[in-house]
């Protein structure tokens, strides 16, 4: 299968080279020519499979290059040990029509682990089918969770190193945490002073320099990204949206064939980008609920077909959500529209922080998205509300889902819903006190041990070991200045 850039249809690459570039040269994102399809039996088949399984079959699709064994391989590897349910992603009903998909049961427990611990295997393997003798910087502008992730997958993987940018006050206290004391001799963190937006136009800038790629080559090295913009991020997500459906029809509360909706909390649009592939491939949903938390340009763009980045900034507590710009949203305008309309609307949005895709384009994104938004306090409401009425905890950003969904239908009495989970409780362990009405006099790992002892709960173990680590990574650097800091750790 062959792959197009967002920005220029002619510029076509192979799977393994859109997986080794990350980014396309003319700065657009890498899509497939076509969407495989899955039949009702193809599914019915899947619901027999585990999880490992289902991936293999469902990448497979995408990635022609590859054989079975390869694969097979791959999944092993990527979901092993490593995750501490052996269903990789299991589904929990918290009542009778509404389903939560966890997705944080890897090492790093947030949803981003689903695809980043594969896309080194899927990396590695391209580079090596292609050749290529260089290393590979992974350079990666992170919200939170993204940053951790890639850290741990790519964290001493010969021929590699990995940079990464997070908003100086714009993660919460276990992220930072998290990553500012990761292993590896080839990793490197940098606070950025400013947000999300800020850390993730400086990685592009990088990504689009042509002075800084040509004095990377003549070190004999050449970037990449592990942000959703690579495919070989994206793709893995398709997997866990046929694997819920699966789990769903296996409960035995709806029959294959019937439809149903998934409402994920959304920020740089790759997550529900990922299910809205898989229902074009078959898998039988009505609608993907994209939900924001207050910073929510997704929301009003979904109802107006106006994109405006204009407009205030919140810190909010669901941190991995606080973006104005979404990047991977380029990908489905392009599936919609043409790259011609794209790439003049990514231009609008550089130079003027807004672009209208107009009345055509947007009755087909309404066809299969709804969307709303959350405020703290509602998130907080329902974390609070769900675990006194069921015991089950959720984080932030599923907290904002689960409000979205609220405030459209009655949970539970209308039509069969998958939340999407996207992270752990614990990782937000001082906003979930505050939601419960605990105190939160306690920072960084304690604040763990009070989440535990308040609920009953258990933490997961890769964040009840975070404790007395060494911080090895305290820098801070205006977005101005992030080439230099790549450049800089690279060539030491």
């Amino acid at each position: 299968m062959k792959y197009y850039s967002t920005r220029d249809r002619k510029n076509v690459v192979t799977a393994t080279q859109a997986i080794a570039q990350g980014l396309a040269a003319d700065g657009g994102l890498f899509v497939p020519e076509t969407i495989p399809s899955s039949t009702l039996a193809e599914i019915e088949a899947f619901c027999k499979m585990d999880y490992r399984s289902r991936a293999v079959a469902i990448m497979g699709k995408y990635l022609d290059e590859f054989t079975l064994a390869e694969l097979t391989a791959f999944v092993r590897d990527a979901y092993s040990d490593n995750y501490d349910s052996t269903e990789i992603a299991p589904t929990r009903f918290v009542n009778k029509n509404t389903a939560v998909l966890e997705l944080w049961h890897g090492p790093t427990c947030a949803f981003k682990d689903m695809a980043l611990q594969m896309l080194p295997r899927l990396l590695t393997a391209s580079l090596k089918k292609l050749g290529e003798k260089r290393e590979v910087c992974i350079l990666v502008a992170t919200s939170g969770d993204t940053g951790k992730a890639a850290l741990e997958g790519f964290a001493d993987v010969e021929g590699t190193s990995i940079v990464v940018f997070y908003p100086r006050d714009g993660v919460s206290d276990i992220q930072k945490l998290q990553m500012t004391t990761q292993h590896g001799k080839n990793v490197f963190i940098s606070a950025v002073e400013g947000n999300f937006d800020d850390a993730q136009t400086g990685v592009k800038k990088i990504f689009s320099d042509r002075e800084f790629a040509k004095s990377l080559e003549e070190k004999g090295a050449f970037l990449s990204s592990a942000n959703s913009i690579n495919w070989g991020r994206l793709l893995p997500q398709i997997v866990y949206y046929f694997s819920a459906y699966c789990d769903y029809v296996n409960s035995g509360k709806i029959k294959m064939g019937d439809e149903i909706d998934f409402c994920v909390p959304t920020g740089n649009f790759g997550d529900i980008l990922a299910g809205w592939y898989a229902k074009k491939m078959g898998l039988p949903v009505r609608k993907l609920i994209c939900a924001s938390n207050s910073n929510n340009v997704l929301t009003d763009f979904i109802n107006t077909g106006v994109y405006d980045r204009n407009r205030e900034f919140y810190a909010t507590i669901s941190p991995s959500m606080d973006i104005l710009v979404s990047s991977n949203l380029e990908r489905l305008l392009f599936m919609l529209s043409d790259d011609t309309s794209v790439k003049g609307w990514m231009e609008e949005l550089k130079t003027k922080g807004k672009y209208d895709v107009g009345a055509k384009v947007l009755s087909k994104i309404q066809a299969d998205f709804d969307a709303g938004f959350s405020s703290d306090e509602e998130a907080k409401a329902y974390i609070r509300e769900l675990f006194k009425s069921s015991g089950y905890l959720m984080d932030t950003h599923t907290a904002d889902a689960y409000a979205v969904l609220a405030n459209m239908t009655k949970i539970g009495a209308e039509f069969p819903t998958v939340i999407v989970s996207t992270a752990s409780p614990y990782k937000f362990s001082d906003s979930v006190l505050d939601a419960l009405g605990e105190s939160t006099v306690v920072s960084g790992a304690g604040l763990i041990e009070k989440l535990e002892d308040a609920t009953g709960t258990t933490a997961p173990k890769p964040l009840t070991g975070l404790e007395g680590r060494e911080v090895r990574f305290t820098g801070c650097t205006s977005k101005e200045e992030m080439p230099d800091v790549v450049m800089s750790f690279l060539t030491k």
